[in-house]
């Protein structure tokens, strides 16, 4: 048992469990947002990305095992510790990959199946190796966040012509910038550390924050345009959304005091608090 449990406790840190379970989530929303309904249809499309993610961060891990030696916050983690070689990594990885896209397809249909393949593509092919380029590799890389819910979208029968899905993808990939932006600069100097080109070293302090600012007022629009556009039908989850936009505001405008010390994880988890308010009421606002 205890063998048992120290696997799969291995195979939630390669997984980034934590991480793939909010992924599926946004899928749901998608779903549940086109469908206008949870039922059994759902089932295999959830279990389906989420292995896609499972696998896509557990070959991040492998793209990124040199670097994740070198920090603190990254250097127990599988791979740099010894706990498993990189050759079962990569038959663990790409076994979830081509498996979860595989349960996606039968579960819904190719469009599906196609994106959460993209999902992938983007997020190891294109924004892994983009990240030891640039400090704004974040910008293309935060498109990932856009595509789950897509995914969920095309699960529940949704267009992906109808300008909803737009006004929907484009929240998800705005809030995303911000949320890694505040995340590099909790461990900003790792990252340097690690050769990873920081924004803590391209911008100073006061920029720093401003764009951070910038970011996050226009993750609050664009959830105010999620109402504006039709997507919530009940005056509750309305006014939950616009409150919740008019809390982010007022939280974030306090980085624009040139005395305000910039603490990235608190910013990171009201950020956060707010994405997943929204996110919430996505899939029960449809259910009303």
């Amino acid at each position: 048992m205890k063998k048992i449990s120290t696997l799969l406790s291995l195979l939630a840190e390669l997984n980034k469990v934590r991480i793939t379970i909010a992924v599926t989530l946004t899928t749901l929303a998608g779903y549940t947002l086109a469908a206008k309904t949870i039922d059994s249809h759902i089932i295999l499309p959830l279990i389906g990305i989420f292995i896609t993610a499972c696998g896509s961060a557990a070959f991040n891990q492998f793209q990124e095992k040199d670097k994740d030696i070198l920090m603190q916050r990254t250097k127990n983690r599988p791979l740099p510790s010894g706990r498993i070689k990189p050759i079962w990594v990569l038959i663990i990885a790409f076994t979830e990959i081509i498996l979860g896209t595989w349960i996606v397809y039968i579960g819904s249909n190719f469009e599906a199946a196609f994106l959460a393949f993209l999902a992938f593509v983007w997020y190891n092919i294109i924004y892994t190796p983009l990240k030891r380029v640039t400090a704004f590799a974040v910008i293309p890389g935060s498109v990932i966040g856009a595509i789950p819910p897509v995914v969920g979208w095309a699960a529940g029968g949704g267009s992906l012509t109808d300008p909803g899905l737009f006004i929907i993808a484009f929240f998800f990939f705005i809030s995303q910038v911000p949320h890694f932006w505040l995340l590099m600069l909790k461990y900003g100097q790792e990252y340097v550390d690690a050769g990873f080109p920081s924004i803590t070293t391209t911008l100073n302090t006061i920029q720093i924050k401003r764009v951070t600012f910038v970011w996050t007022i226009a993750t609050a629009i664009n959830a105010v345009l999620l109402v504006e556009a039709g997507l919530f039908q009940t005056l509750f989850f309305k006014m939950l959304v616009i409150i919740g936009a008019l809390w982010l505001v007022f939280i974030f405008s306090r980085l624009l005091k040139k005395e305000e010390e910039l603490k990235p994880f608190h910013y990171f988890m009201r950020l956060n608090y707010f994405v997943l308010i929204v996110i919430l009421s996505m899939i029960i606002d449809p259910l009303l």
